[in-house]
């Protein structure tokens, strides 16, 4: 088992990134974090309970050849994902240039914009259709249930390259969830 050596990374509020797609470090093993299904973080078998330590990890987490990564510039840990590392908790209506959109939050504090930042599809896991949306770097966030029924009082007939049926349209964009039977 390995631990990451999280010195030299910056310890901030700053809602940048860091490049984490320009960093190459060696791979030094795995580490027992295991992101549930359900969007909590477990470090060897203990909840992070944390917010801080879960959105300082989310920050350099990396998604490579569907594997799961922390990454620094001088090392790389694989950890395991059940489903989505993301969770997306809030959700709300917005302006933009690009016409109403609908905003997400996730519980790492990512703010996405469905339409200009992310796409939002259904997908089955264990049997259940889910809503997920997209993240950086091929990664994707579980649309939370509460947020799902909030949004889905928003559906309307869509028209899209998928299909026909319920879905919804934000910054002018359309996307089916319910397709016609």
């Amino acid at each position: 088992m390995s631990n990451i050596e999280l010195k030299g990374l910056p310890i901030s509020k700053s809602s940048a990134l860091p490049p984490v797609h320009t960093w190459t470090p060696p791979f030094c093993g795995d580490m027992n974090l295991v992101i549930k299904a359900n969007g909590e973080w477990f470090h060897e078998g203990g909840k992070i309970k944390r917010s801080s330590m879960v959105s300082l990890f989310s920050r350099i987490l990396w998604h490579e050849a569907g594997e799961y990564f922390l990454v620094t510039p001088v090392e790389k840990v694989r950890i395991q994902v059940e489903d989505a590392p993301f969770l997306v908790t809030a959700w709300q209506w917005i302006d933009t240039e690009k016409g109403r959109s609908i905003e997400f939050k996730t519980q790492t504090e990512d703010v996405l914009i469905l339409g200009i930042d992310c796409d939002i599809w259904m997908a089955s896991f264990s049997g259940e259709e889910r809503p997920y949306v997209s993240m950086r770097y091929g990664m994707k966030a579980l649309v939370g249930r509460n947020v799902f029924y909030g949004v889905a009082e928003y559906l309307e007939r869509v028209d899209t390259s998928e299909g026909d049926g319920m879905g919804l349209i934000s910054a002018g964009k359309s996307y089916l969830l319910l397709q016609d039977a």
